[in-house]
């Protein structure tokens, strides 16, 4: 059963989507890029502000989600945006009165990873009520080609923009972005019920529906090795990330714009990865996708640190878009093996958990990838990344998931 290509409620969430990420991606170059460009930070600060950027997911991962099961995902979905662009906005506004600082940065960076938790968790327990469950590979497949999109887009605006105006006013669009999709989500029409009083009720306990979200997730195989493969991708990955924007703006001489390139670069591969993904799952099933799509692409990334300034470096370019198209496939026949195995009650508590198991090491990879680069320089920081990348297949090839071929519970994958 296909999505309907008028479905509203799908095509605000899929326009909302597109305008979200677009800020999300720029913001994702505009905000290191304060700090190096116009605060001229050094490779541990860069470090830091990338641990409190994801630090949201330890901070309030599991509570994000008992909380988002109490209540309806859309309204969470709209305030979160809505907060988030007004907090960016205050980036540009101390730039232009003389007031920026690193400490300010960081703590922008804090509450917007914060806000980003809760609709993260919001949002990926909305769609299975928007689509319906037998449609779940196809509306990520989706959605992933539009993220893929503004990947090419997003850095191809944050690039010139902060060579043209500065890096700080790059920000300005990012907030925009998040602005205009809290406004779309909030025209979707709601079809998902408030929970009743067995969910909902003013004193439930948020222990037991911690505790409860904990024991669904880690007691399944399948769930089980989802996470633990993607806490150790993401942990290696951050780590790679942080030194990345050093290495290409201090060793391989380049600079906002050409830094903006590559990145789009990046999002070419999940694009081609967003329309390849259903194909991939549905040929191979989504088990074997999830653990082959780590070990053939990642390995590739070694090719940055080995670049030097000039031709090399497009060569490092196309191993991160082949990063980013095996990471698209993954996330797509992940999220809907989690999407497909999880009960309606439980999708707030599994999508927070999975998220506080998955990125709570993400701080930890910022802090590791900023000391690394400092004590040994940009580069070792790559090479370590790219290895540690690579072993992230491991949990999900001694799992289940080895051989699952569909989404569908079974007596092997329900644990």
């Amino acid at each position: 059963m296909r999505i309907r290509p008028r479905d509203p409620d799908f095509g605000l969430l899929f326009a909302a989507t597109a305008l979200g990420q677009l800020g999300d991606r720029i913001l994702f170059l505009a905000l290191p890029l304060v700090a190096i460009v116009a605060l001229h930070a050094d490779a541990f600060q860069v470090g830091l502000l990338t641990a409190l950027t994801t630090a949201g997911s330890l901070l309030v991962g599991l509570p994000a989600g008992a909380w988002v099961d109490r209540t309806r995902k859309r309204a969470v979905m709209v305030a979160a945006d809505l907060a988030r662009a007004l907090v960016l906005m205050t980036v540009p506004a101390a730039w232009w009165t003389g007031l920026l600082s690193i400490r300010g940065l960081c703590a922008v960076a804090l509450v917007h990873g914060v806000l980003t938790v809760f609709f993260d968790v919001a949002y990926v327990s909305c769609l299975p009520h928007l689509v319906g469950r037998g449609r779940l590979v196809e509306a990520n497949a989706r959605l992933s080609a539009v993220r893929s999109v503004t990947s090419i887009g997003g850095p191809a605006v944050a690039g010139p923009l902060a060579g043209w105006a500065g890096a700080p006013a790059a920000v300005v669009a990012s907030a925009a972005g998040m602005a205009l999709s809290g406004f779309l989500a909030s025209r979707i029409r709601e079809r998902e019920t408030k929970p009743g009083a067995s969910a909902g009720r003013e004193r439930f306990r948020l222990r037991r529906e911690i505790r409860e979200g904990l024991r669904f997730v880690l007691g399944q195989p399948v769930l089980r090795a989802t996470v633990l493969g993607d806490a150790l991708f993401n942990l290696f990955l951050v780590m790679y990330q942080t030194m990345l924007l050093v290495f290409l703006e201090r060793e391989a001489g380049l600079g906002p714009s050409a830094v903006g390139l590559v990145l789009s670069g990046m999002g070419c591969g999940a694009l081609l990865g967003a329309l390849l993904a259903a194909r991939l799952a549905q040929r191979f099933g989504p088990g074997p996708v999830i653990w082959l799509a780590p070990l053939v692409t990642c390995p590739l990334t070694a090719l940055m640190p080995a670049a030097r300034p000039g031709w090399s470096v497009c060569a490092a370019a196309v191993g991160l878009a082949g990063l980013s198209l095996g990471g698209v496939v993954r996330v797509v026949a992940q999220s809907s093996v989690q999407q497909a195995l999880t009960p309606d009650r439980l999708l707030g508590r599994m999508s927070a958990t999975a998220r506080f198991v998955s990125w709570g090491g993400l701080p930890l990879g910022g802090v590791l990838g900023g000391a690394a680069g400092s004590a040994f320089g940009a580069a070792a920081a790559l090479w370590l990344g790219a290895a540690g990348m690579t072993l992230s297949f491991l949990p999900a090839f001694l799992s289940p998931l080895r051989t699952l071929r569909t989404t569908r519970p079974s007596p092997l994958t329900a644990g």
